[in-house]
């Protein structure tokens, strides 16, 4: 899943795309090097960032979504949790609605629902803003299963079709670094889920933590919590540098195959 930032406040500046036309090239290139789906997001959510209004997040999210959908044909996720947003949006095709706050507010399952789209419900603690404010967990993974659990079960009630249903169990919103790693280490324990896990690591803070490196220098780092990801049960990678992603996985899956015979 290639990340494609439209928010002049996202943490990567290579990855910030200004404008329509930059945003079509982009994609083009993502697909041309191997991206599944592509991920838009017009409201930075790095630790701190301040939230942006429905109608600022329409005024710079529509123009690219409608071309990206009449343009393309891979699916078209975006990064949102404001439903009158997800309802604009799904009326130009988009296909995925990637909710940061794990369907937080009841009234975006049934929108979601309405379309037929896909969701991804992934787990935040407290909210961009205030998310690192010294995050605090008596079981990490215990009560981000439970949160991603009632998730489901709240998404399939509202009639959103299970296997449109992807988890993510939100690296990098409201955990430390070694909440990060305990997660990245546990990922299969979210495979009982029975969904399909979405992981996004792509260059983040806890990258940059462990290797003392600015965002720019993070890619191996990257590549590194991806292998693992995958070899834990991920099959949904949200990145930045889709080539480099896609050429590591695809060794790392040729080589399972022949672990395993095929």
């Amino acid at each position: 899943m290639g990340v494609i930032n439209l928010s002049p406040d996202s943490f990567y500046p290579d990855s910030r795309v200004p404008s329509v036309p930059a945003a079509l090239k982009t994609a083009e290139r993502m697909i041309e090097e191997g991206a599944d789906y592509l991920d838009v997001g017009a409201e930075s959510s790095r630790p701190g960032a301040k939230p942006i209004s429905e109608d600022e997040e329409l005024a710079i999210i529509l123009p690219v979504v409608k071309r990206l959908c009449q343009d393309f044909s891979i699916p078209v996720s975006v990064d949102t949790y404001k439903p009158g947003v997800a309802q604009r949006i799904l009326d130009e095709g988009v296909s995925i609605i990637n909710d940061i706050t794990g369907l937080r507010y009841s009234e975006m399952a049934s929108i979601i629902a309405e379309y037929n789209a896909g969701v991804v419900i992934m787990h935040m603690k407290g909210s961009p803003d205030n998310m690192q404010e010294d995050p605090y967990y008596d079981d990490c993974i215990g009560e981000i299963k439970q949160f991603l659990e009632q998730g489901i079960r709240a998404a399939e009630e509202a009639g959103i079709a299970p296997d449109r249903i992807w988890v993510d169990p939100g690296i990098g919103f409201g955990k430390t670094v070694q909440h990060n790693l305990k997660i990245l280490a546990n990922l299969d324990s979210f495979v009982s889920l029975r969904k399909p896990i979405l992981l996004g690591t792509s260059r983040k803070s806890f990258i940059g933590k462990i290797l003392d490196l600015p965002v720019v220098e993070r890619l191996e780092g990257s590549l590194a919590t991806a292998v693992i990801g995958f070899l834990k049960g991920a099959r949904i990678l949200r990145v930045h540098d889709v080539q480099e992603t896609y050429r590591v996985i695809k060794i790392v899956d040729e080589i399972l195959k022949a672990q395993n015979g095929k």
